[in-house]
């Protein structure tokens, strides 16, 4: 007889949990964060009003766990959809490029989420830590592809260079992003990945040749 691994199981508290999260995240895109009352999360996931107070010291605290992980499924499906096919560090830049402004990414669930959030991170200090360091999360990534793509270009950038290039470019893609969201049926399939990896190419100085599809 051949011994098997018990296969993960996760644990009720963390299902209550994530469905929690779950039920906050559509009630914002629903009716922003105003609308997203603990009763009516709590309706939602189908549990009672303290159950939420078991796993959260506070509206406040289930909130900004729902932004946190809203931005960062963001940047996981990023990563997730561009893989690691890429034959050179100019393909890999390009595939993050691309993931970055398709679909799962590009949704206008996920715009109308990240709006109704804005005013929370201007306001709550607990927010605005969660922003930045989701922000340089995803910076980090794209200045790592773009100084090792220019660096197997045989171009050498200062660390302040490759921190501006990567600002200009991950700004490229958040308007991109915003405005497939806003308007998704303003756009070609492949319209905005073709003007992201443009732009991009201009911004840090060398082609790059758009993703196949």
């Amino acid at each position: 007889m051949t011994d098997h691994p018990p296969k993960f199981r996760r644990k009720p508290a963390e299902i209550r949990r994530d469905a929690l999260i779950s039920a906050t995240l559509e009630l914002v895109a629903e009716a922003g964060v105003r609308g997203a009352t603990v009763r009516e999360i709590a309706n939602r996931a189908n549990v009672t009003q303290g159950m939420i107070r078991h796993h959260f010291s506070s509206k406040d605290d289930l909130i900004a766990a729902a932004y946190e992980q809203h931005m960062d499924r963001m940047t996981t499906n990023t990563v997730v959809l561009s893989g690691t096919s890429g034959k050179t560090a100019r393909e890999n830049l390009v595939n993050f490029i691309t993931a970055s402004l398709v679909p799962p990414v590009v949704d206008a669930k996920s715009v109308s989420l990240w709006a109704s959030f804005l005013n929370k991170v201007r306001a709550d200090a607990h927010m605005r830590a969660i922003h930045e360091r989701t922000y340089h999360r995803f910076r980090d990534m794209l200045e790592s592809l773009i100084s090792t793509a220019l660096r197997d270009a045989e171009i050498v950038k200062t660390p302040h260079e490759l921190r501006r290039l990567s600002i200009a470019a991950n700004a490229i893609i958040d308007g991109l992003w915003l405005e497939g969201g806003a308007l998704p049926d303003a756009f070609g399939p492949d319209e905005l990945p073709s003007i992201g990896v443009a732009s991009i190419a201009a911004i840090i100085g060398i082609p790059l040749k758009e993703k196949s599809t």
